[in-house]
């Protein structure tokens, strides 16, 4: 049995002061998150005080390399099947998101992914990773 992922409409993020760098940078092609000046751990999602410690946070770049930590293929939620997954980064943080561009029932936990962005209303690009 063969799954081929399908593009899918994607709602507008909402995106505020705190999220705009994200965004501004995702258009870009680029896949970012906080990171603590303090103790220098990085976290998701990003947010203004450590999750960790407190401290202040500032922005910084993701390689977008990962792997598949868990993944489910879901078939019956709608006329498009897609993958949802965890993915985790290269950076030592983990995302839920979407694995697109490759066959569905191919996708195995343990499997290299990268970041692609596909495009949401309003022209904002949403990050999600297909195989590496």
């Amino acid at each position: 049995m063969s799954t081929p992922s399908t593009d899918r409409p994607l709602a507008a993020p909402h995106v505020d002061a705190a999220t705009e760098h994200f965004w501004t940078q995702a258009r870009e092609g680029l896949l970012c998150t906080r990171r603590c000046t303090g103790c220098g751990k990085v976290h998701w999602y990003p947010r203004a005080l450590c999750p960790f410690c407190l401290g202040d946070t500032e922005w910084c770049s993701l390689s977008g390399q990962g792997t598949i930590y868990s993944v489910s293929v879901t078939r019956r939620a709608g006329p498009i099947p897609y993958a949802i997954a965890y993915v985790a980064l290269d950076e030592g943080i983990t995302l839920l998101t979407n694995i697109v561009d490759c066959d569905l029932d191919t996708l195995r936990i343990g499997q290299r992914v990268a970041v692609t962005f596909k495009p949401a209303e309003g022209g904002a690009m949403v990050p999600m990773f297909k195989p590496a």
